[in-house]
């Protein structure tokens, strides 16, 4: 029995560093598209996940719009969703890669809180240590100014924050949607939402900035589907520290494809973040050694 879980952790290991690179990939395809609308980056990204979504629908005769019951919280997941995807874009166009990512990846953070607020989860001393830790070091990253130039990193936080968002209503469907439902309707209600504004902003792309375009699409769904594979092969406690793995592919990304080094208060920024993710990770495994003592 134990080799079986250890086998399933490490398969969900592996579909959590799969899904880090995926949108590592996603966020360097965004940029390398170049300076093209927002809203016109966010609807490649999502046309091509949509499609993905719709493929697998068919081929597993699923459904397209999910149970009525879970029509309301999809709708939420999906609203919470489109505006996280378009602030983090934003935010990818206009700082280094790992320091906008680095800002993303304070949603499971954040999750906490909301999950205890509107989910009525508990929330711990340790788990509340954690969320302020992780946010001095967002301030290491922000590098707070009274100038024009922190605008970037908080549309970066608020990004964080709707996603955080989105992933709560997540945790509210729990189990009762499949995963390309889930996808496929965050897909459809993104595109349809931001058409009017895509078509209104639309500038004519090079062949170059299409295909970029279109891997971002690609790489989001290997980024969304990895994830989603992964809880389901391990618990988030036990796996979600590896999604961190972003940073180290974003900041490599960074380097090698524009040229930005992140600065020395980016980079502690990020080891006190990951610190803290690295402390509940830890704190987690001892808390299920003294349960399965019981």
């Amino acid at each position: 029995m134990s080799e079986i879980i250890k086998s399933n952790r490490t398969k969900g290991i592996i579909c959590i560093i799969a899904s880090a690179l995926g949108f590592a990939l996603m966020s360097a395809c965004v940029k390398l598209a170049g300076d093209l609308p927002n809203f016109q980056k966010v609807f490649f990204r999502n046309l091509v996940s949509a499609l993905v979504a719709l493929y697998l629908i068919m081929k597993h005769k699923g459904s397209l719009t999910g149970k009525k019951e879970n029509r309301k919280l999809l709708i939420l997941r999906s609203a919470f969703g489109t505006l996280g995807v378009i602030l983090n874009f934003y935010a990818i166009d206009k700082l280094v890669l790992s320091d906008a990512n680095m800002l993303n990846k304070l949603s499971p953070f954040l999750v906490v809180i909301l999950c205890a607020i509107f989910l009525k989860e508990k929330i711990n001393k340790v788990q509340i240590g954690s969320i302020i830790i992780a946010f001095i070091g967002a301030l290491f990253i922000i590098k707070p100014t009274f100038s024009i130039e922190v605008i970037p990193y908080i549309i970066g936080v608020m990004g964080a924050l709707f996603a955080a968002s989105a992933y709560t209503c997540l945790r509210a469907i729990g189990n009762k949607e499949e995963s390309y439902t889930i996808v496929f309707f965050f897909s459809m209600f993104s595109l349809i939402t931001i058409l009017p504004a895509f078509i209104y902003v639309y500038e004519p792309m090079t062949l170059a900035q299409l295909s970029y375009l279109i891997l971002a699409g690609v790489f989001a769904s290997l980024g969304q589907f990895g994830i989603t594979l992964a809880y389901r092969y391990a618990p988030a406690k036990e796996i979600s520290i590896f999604d961190y793995s972003n940073i180290i592919f974003s900041a490599i990304l960074s380097i090698f494809l524009f040229n930005q080094i992140p600065d020395m208060l980016s980079i502690v920024g990020y080891l006190i973040v990951f610190s803290a993710a690295f402390y509940i990770f830890l704190y987690n495994k001892k808390l299920d050694k003294i349960e399965n003592r019981k």
